[in-house]
């Protein structure tokens, strides 16, 4: 069995969907019903003895300082080029804390803080078994073990969410790969979930962490935002006058 010890929350994003609320807030400190998205990932994490948290950020930086007065054990890390490059520059900063971690985005809510627990098995992905049609990442497994992913979507498979735990020996592997595709290929538009998952699927054996539906909620647009936040209707009302 393995066990994280610490974690990654990527926060580096400029989260453009939600606009107009993001040009003055980074996506991940907007708050939703009085809490801030992030807190939820930082408190569920500390819920499971996880207290050594990187954070990597970039868009609106200095807003997210405030952090590391309130969590002891939480530091920042800085993505220079978050604004050039799709999130493996996020995680290619935060390189050097691969081992025996959690991954997870900055802008979901954690409703049940079990989905962070620092126990596993093998490497990988949380997801929601999805019997019906799905058109985020699909998982397929055979014995536990992933065998492919979908960027499409499909039916009856594990549909993957923005949290992931990667052993000592993975972790190792990953910082390697994730070194050999941004520096050497200089591949700066992919997901770093590309690098295990189709970059080199065959040097993982990534397992699945069962999640149930509504154990975390992925907030990507502001009328999402607004179904789980009333208080912002009148700004998507106005949004959506103006289009």
């Amino acid at each position: 069995m393995n066990k994280a010890e610490r974690a990654i929350i990527v926060a580096a994003g400029s989260g453009t969907r939600m606009r107009p609320l993001t040009l003055k807030t980074p996506k991940p400190l907007v708050r939703v019903n009085g809490v801030r998205m992030i807190d939820t990932a930082i408190t569920g994490l500390m819920q499971n003895g996880i207290t050594e948290i990187y954070v990597v950020v970039g868009y609106l930086k200095e807003q997210f300082q405030i952090l590391e007065t309130e969590y002891p054990g939480l530091h920042l890390i800085e993505n220079p080029c978050y604004d050039t490059c799709n999130n493996i520059s996020s995680l290619y900063a935060a390189r050097e804390h691969l081992e025996n971690v959690i991954i997870l985005d900055g802008d979901q809510l954690i409703y049940n803080p079990r989905v962070l627990s620092p126990d596993f098995e093998r490497s990988g992905y949380n997801a929601v078994w999805k019997d019906g049609f799905t058109g985020e990442w699909l998982l397929t497994t055979e014995n536990g073990i992933v065998t492919s992913c979908s960027r499409t979507g499909g039916c009856r498979g594990w549909q993957l969410y923005s949290v992931s735990r990667w052993s000592a020996a993975d972790g190792q592997r990953l910082r390697r790969h994730l070194e050999t595709e941004f520096e050497q290929k200089k591949h700066r538009d992919i997901y770093w979930d590309d690098v295990a998952l189709f970059c080199y699927p065959k040097e993982y054996r990534l397992g699945v962490f069962p999640m149930e539906p509504g154990d975390l909620t992925e907030v990507d647009s502001l009328a999402e935002l607004a179904a789980l936040d009333p208080h912002y209707e009148a700004c998507l009302k106005e949004v959506n006058a103006h289009e």
